[in-house]
């Protein structure tokens, strides 16, 4: 009998040694918040501007991480034709988003307007006697940057604007092409070229360079930033508030002190 009782009582303790070791297998884990990942391909000009948005943002949005992609928008374009991840593209010309919206990558409804910019002619700030496009033919200016038109919007509006003023063929041995608006600022500042053309936002952030004139609007085509979520975001939700955000009163004075026309 006292042997039953021994054995019982041995069955009952492990058992309950089990169930101890059991439970943390059992107990569920706190709940930890998910962060979204947001992959913005957006246009080099944009770079100060979102880079200074970024943190805003986050400050209410602390499980959102944002990671920008910047360069010319038809590479950027070009790389989303190809399959590579993003959530978002901002470009800073129609053409790029447009040729995306025929081909069905973009979230249907998530496209919109972002801001506007102005095309401008630069010169370092030891060049003296440049006040308009025509005083790129003198013997002084030896190069002048531009971005390649095929891929750099800033690029085409600025050849659309040489052959308006009927200067893009005597110019075209001075041009010297560049991958995005930034290297061409970057070649003006030091020194490379003579001369450039590049956004208004590009020019107010450099103490290296000085604006000639502004091209007249009428010798280009609009200078447009549209944004749009793309149809293979992994996180269409956060994407699309992220877009939203870019369009409030907070970032939108932001956009303006960088020089960008942001919609009323």
């Amino acid at each position: 009998m006292k042997r039953r009782q021994i054995l019982g009582f041995l069955g009952i303790v492990i058992a309950g040694l089990l169930l101890a070791i059991s439970l943390p297998l059992v107990t569920p884990s706190p709940v930890v918040a998910q962060s979204n990942n947001i992959l913005v391909s957006a246009a080099a000009s944009l770079k100060d501007a979102l880079e200074e948005i970024k943190p805003l943002y986050q400050q209410s949005k602390s499980n959102v991480n944002i990671t920008y992609n910047f360069g010319a928008s038809g590479a950027l374009q070009q790389q989303i034709e190809q399959g590579a991840p993003a959530d978002i593209f901002i470009s800073a010309g129609k053409k790029q988003v447009d040729a995306l919206e025929q081909k069905g990558l973009l979230l249907p409804g998530s496209r919109t307007n972002l801001a506007n910019n102005r095309l401008v002619l630069i010169v370092a700030q030891d060049v003296e006697g440049v006040t308009s496009f025509y005083n790129l033919t003198d013997e002084k200016i030896k190069k002048i940057a531009i971005g390649e038109a095929r891929s750099v919007p800033a690029g085409q509006y600025g050849e659309q604007v040489l052959k308006k003023l009927k200067l893009y063929n005597r110019l075209k041995p001075k041009l010297v092409f560049a991958n995005n608006v930034r290297q061409v600022l970057a070649a003006v500042e030091t020194g490379n070229a003579e001369a450039g053309l590049v956004y208004a936002t590009d020019a107010k952030i450099s103490n290296k360079v000085k604006v000639v004139v502004a091209a007249d609007e009428k010798f280009h085509s609009p200078i447009v930033y549209p944004i749009a979520v793309l149809k293979s975001s992994k996180n269409p939700a956060a994407a699309k508030e992220f877009v939203q955000f870019l369009s409030s009163a907070q970032a939108k004075d932001i956009l303006k002190k960088y020089g960008f026309l942001v919609p009323k």
